[in-house]
This record gives C-alpha cells, sequence and structure tokens, in this order.
C-alpha cells in the first residue's frame, strides 16, 4: 500500500495529470506505448484469471502489473522524462502516466476498494472532475493497445537490467562499484536499443560503460538475455578465486540444509504430530534452499569457466 501511494504522489509531484480527451492508442514515445501494452495484458490477465475464479492468479497479476512493472520500471524508467525540459514527450509522459495509474486503480480495486477509492479521489483534484466514485467508473478496455515492437526495446533493457543485478549480487560484487558491460556479437537491433537505452541501463544497473566486442572478454561472467549475449568483466573489481571458494562453502552448507530439512520430512513421526504450519514452512524453506542453490551453482560454473 505504501509503494502505491508513494507512486501516486511520484505522479503528482511531477505533474502526471488526467488530460480530457487523451486517447490511448495515439501515444507515440516508447516508453508510454510499453506501459500501455503491459497494462492492457494485465487486464486480459486479470479478466481470463477472475472468468476462472482463480482469485490467486487474478491477484498476483494485478500485483505484478502496479508493483513491478508499473512502480518499479515506468516510474523509474521515466524519471529523466519528466524531470527534463518541457516538450511533447513530456507532456505525453504525465498524461500516460496519468492514465495508467487510473487503469491500475481500477484493476486493483476489488482487492483493496478503500485505498484505492482514496487514492481516485485524491487524484481526482486535478485535470477533469471526476464523474463519481471509483466503484462506479467503467472497466478498462485496453484491447488493441498492446505493442509487440515497445514490448521487444523496453523489455530487453528491463530483462538486462535485471540480469546484470543478479548477476552482481551472485558474484559479491560491491554496492558501489561500477562495473563495465560489454555486448557480444550483438545485433544491429540490439546495438541501437543499448544505444537509445544506455542513460538508463547504466544508471539502473551501475555500470561504468557499454561497449560492443566481437568475443567474450576474459575473466568475464556471461549473460544471455533473450537470445542476446552480454558480459561483465570482474577483473580488479571481484577476487574470483576467492569468490570461486565462498561460494563452493555456501553449496556445502545448502546441501546440509536440505539434508537437515529431508530428515525431520521423511520422519513420520515428526509429520504426524507437527502442527501443520511448521511442517509447511520446513517444506517452503527446503524450497528456497533448493532455489538458492540452483543460483550458486549457476555462479560456480560461470566463475569455474573465466577461471
Amino acid at each position: 500500500a505504501t509503494k502505491l501511494w508513494n507512486a501516486v504522489r511520484f505522479a503528482q509531484m511531477n505533474g502526471c495529470e488526467r488530460v480530457e480527451g487523451f486517447d490511448p492508442a495515439k501515444v507515440d514515445g516508447t516508453l508510454n506505448r510499453w506501459i500501455m501494452g503491459e497494462a492492457a495484458r494485465a487486464t486480459a490477465e486479470l479478466e481470463t484469471a477472475l472468468a476462472a475464479y482463480r482469485f490467486n492468479d487474478a491477484a498476483g497479476a494485478v500485483y505484478r502489473f502496479i508493483w513491478n512493472v508499473f512502480c518499479d520500471w515506468h516510474l523509474e524508467l521515466a524519471k529523466p522524462v519528466l524531470s527534463g525540459p518541457d516538450g511533447a514527450g513530456k507532456s505525453e509522459t504525465r498524461a500516460t502516466t496519468a492514465f495508467v495509474l487510473d487503469v491500475a486503480l481500477k484493476l486493483l480495486h476489488p482487492f483493496m476498494p478503500f485505498l484505492t477509492e482514496e487514492l481516485w479521489a485524491r487524484t481526482g483534484e486535478q485535470g477533469p472532475a471526476r464523474a463519481g466514485l471509483l466503484a462506479l467508473a467503467p472497466w478498462p478496455d485496453l484491447s488493441g493497445l498492446e505493442a509487440p515492437d515497445a514490448e521487444a526495446e523496453v523489455g530487453w533493457a528491463v530483462d538486462l537490467i535485471t540480469e546484470v543485478r543478479s548477476v552482481r549480487a551472485e558474484m559479491n560484487v560491491p554496492a558501489g562499484a561500477q562495473v563495465p558491460l560489454v555486448l557480444v556479437e550483438a545485433s544491429a537491433a540490439t546495438q541501437l536499443r543499448a544505444k537509445v537505452w544506455d542513460d538508463a541501463i547504466r544508471r539502473l544497473a551501475r555500470l561504468s560503460d557499454i561497449t560492443l566486442a566481437d568475443a567474450m572478454p576474459g575473466e568475464s561472467v556471461q549473460m544471455v538475455v533473450r537470445g542476446e549475449v552480454a558480459a561483465l568483466p570482474l577483473a580488479g573489481i571481484v577476487d574470483l578465486a576467492e569468490e570461486l571458494t565462498r561460494l563452493r562453502k555456501e553449496d556445502g552448507k545448502l546441501d546440509q540444509e536440505v539434508a537437515r530439512i529431508d530428515g525431520k520430512l521423511s520422519n513420520a513421526s515428526f509429520v504426524a504430530r507437527a502442527p501443520e504450519e511448521v511442517v509447511e514452512a520446513e517444506r517452503e524453506k527446503r524450497e528456497e534452499y533448493l532455489a538458492r542453490k540452483e543460483k550458486v551453482l549457476s555462479a560456480i560454473a560461470q566463475l569455474s569457466r573465466t577461471a
């Protein structure tokens, strides 16, 4: 709830007000077309889940769209535009953000009626007057707003940033370290995307620069993002031998934890006598350890190839 409230405040502070007669089908900016397409996809997923009475899936679709896609990515990627000089692009981004925020409130309303109704009233204080309560507002119709080309471009940037962040965390790269990124044998489309989104990628992934190369640089970690290869050279940033030793130790500890839980769960007396929530908690911890082990093994494999 706090994250959504802060998103509304951010939008208001940056002049994102609803515009009379705004037509979402006419937005031109790539980022704006992307978020419209994501809103259309989320709406379709929600409608499908509700029609099948899969309320958990419905809530998950709304959560992913609002908290992840809209708050984490759209607002973050829109910051340079919203804080930049006035112009057609800025005006469109403001109007698009306000429109998508309205859509988000409508999608979330069945799950959080009181908060969304309050935010609907607050955002209605600027721009055209509201017709009434959010509960009585028409359901969004976003059919035809899908934008595969915008998704391919912005989605690539989002996936790349996500992958770099993941590698940094797995390899224990210092948070403040600026790491170079190398795109290996990048296609023309990827080269263009890297140029367009260079500032955003470097800012959000904490990169020193983005360069092109025909081969993998030495002592680097390889990533594959939507079929394209990228590399993070870590020489001089991380002690690769020391990191490999640390990861192998962690892998051993994870094996011990999984074995400990397996011992409990294979004990019929424990499963029969322990409260159901305790048994379920052990199963969940086991899954978490296995998921972590998969990441650790991937990191070990990466570092072993660079050794």
